[in-house]
């Protein structure tokens, strides 16, 4: 699958606050960093990270763009509330490695509270 493919799917997973089905789209070595919050590694604790975010927050992607250059997958999103954030995923073997997102906590925290 192209990463695009992937991205779109994980998106799908996202919004439906699906982490086993996320998970499912992670190598078993893999690393996720979204910058604000520090470094997840591992399918197992990044299917945890999901699962315990999705059970605090309200959380919605929607899709601006989305690019691929050859094995990396570009996501800009944003979601209802106006935050907007950006995410880069390396695929391997149809598989996220890596991810590295993009985004403000403060606003997140912010509009969270209201």
């Amino acid at each position: 699958m192209r990463p695009k493919e992937i991205l779109q799917q994980w998106v799908e997973l996202f919004n439906q606050y699906d982490f086993e089905g996320l998970a499912e789209l992670y190598a078993e070595e893999c690393t996720n960093h979204q910058t604000p919050n520090g470094i997840v590694s591992g399918k197992e604790n990044i299917k945890q990270m999901f699962k315990q975010e999705f059970e605090q927050f309200e959380m919605v992607c929607i899709v601006e763009n989305i690019f691929e250059d050859g094995n990396v997958g570009m996501l800009e999103w944003k979601d209802p509330k106006g935050l907007r954030g950006c995410g880069f995923f390396w695929i391997e073997n149809d598989k996220i490695i890596y991810q590295r997102g993009y985004w403000d906590k403060l606003s997140f925290i912010n509009q969270q509270a209201k």
